[in-house]
């Protein structure tokens, strides 16, 4: 089943999915029908579960600067072991990742690694500076169970563990890998229901993940804009984002990042640099440590 067929067997009536399974995951609430996958097409339904299908397989593998996350304010100069599956739970129409966020099983190329494999891949690459593992690329939440097994073998191992994720993620999950989460960066896509509505999420559960994060005294949190011309460039929007982001902490580190033509925007203009710089002094009104991405 495609991501269309996902969502239109999501919105049929009740009745039809009564006695399904539901995916506990996010607010989307999948409940799949027996062998059919839901929204973020990396999760099955099996044996009266909602299963995570992509667990332990990787797409991307890469030893990153882990400025390039974005983190820039959590252990500068070092390297992660950046992970990479298939599926995500938005369709946000500028995906940067698309070929593999948009992916099925059978879209992409992906090799198998036990949580046992990785934590030794990333161990190996210690003298090469690397501090720890990124589950990043795609959606990393969508198999959470792979990122919280992973990540308690590689803090076991003296590994750190970071987060690249956008935040559409229920409280349980989160609380099952929050412990073992010594950093991350959440998108904040827009802060407005209708932009969240344009990429298929919900604005309240991202922003209760930001908040949960920015609670937790052991995990760095850093939260990132990617800024769309016409879509959530408007001053009084990035203004709301960063009064909220400082009601929680001002000194969160907050990342508006250049837009640049691709998947299903690849007709649309790259954000201008003074546009991008005029909100960055709008958001300074609340934050201590804004920071310009892809200039």
């Amino acid at each position: 089943m495609d991501s269309v067929d996902a969502a239109a067997e999501e919105a049929a009536p009740a009745s039809r999915r009564k006695g399904r399974a539901v995916c506990r995951v996010c607010p989307h609430a999948c409940a799949p029908a027996e062998g059919a996958r839901g929204i973020c097409r990396a999760r099955v339904a099996r044996g009266g579960e909602v299963a995570c299908e992509n667990y332990g397989r990787v797409t991307s593998l890469a030893l990153d600067p882990v400025e390039k996350k974005p983190l820039a304010r959590w252990r500068p100069g070092t390297l992660v072991l950046s992970a990479g599956s298939y599926g995500c739970n938005l369709r946000c129409p500028f995906c940067q990742n698309a070929e593999i966020a948009c992916a099925g099983e059978d879209d992409v190329s992906w090799r198998a690694l036990e949580p046992a494999e990785l934590v030794a891949l990333a161990t190996e690459a210690r003298p090469r500076g690397c501090v720890g593992i990124a589950y990043t690329y795609n959606e990393p939440f969508v198999g959470f169970e792979f990122v919280r097994d992973t990540a308690r073998l590689a803090r076991e191992a003296g590994l750190a563990n970071v987060v690249v994720s956008n935040g559409m993620i229920n409280p349980g999950p989160l609380a099952e890998v929050l412990p073992f989460i010594d950093a991350a960066n959440i998108d904040l896509k827009g802060f407005t229901r209708e932009f969240y509505d344009l990429v298929g999420g919900d604005l309240d559960t991202v922003k209760a993940t930001i908040a949960a994060l920015v609670a937790c005294p052991t995990c760095h949190v850093e939260v990132t804009t990617l800024v769309v011309p016409s879509l959530n460039d408007d001053p009084a929007e990035i203004d709301a984002a960063a009064s909220w982001l400082a009601s929680l902490d001002p000194f969160v580190p907050y990342h508006l990042t250049r837009f640049f033509p691709c998947h299903r925007m690849a007709d649309r203009a790259p954000t201008p640099v003074p546009a991008l710089r005029e909100l960055a002094a709008v958001a300074r009104r609340h934050l201590n440590d804004v920071l310009l991405g892809n200039c």
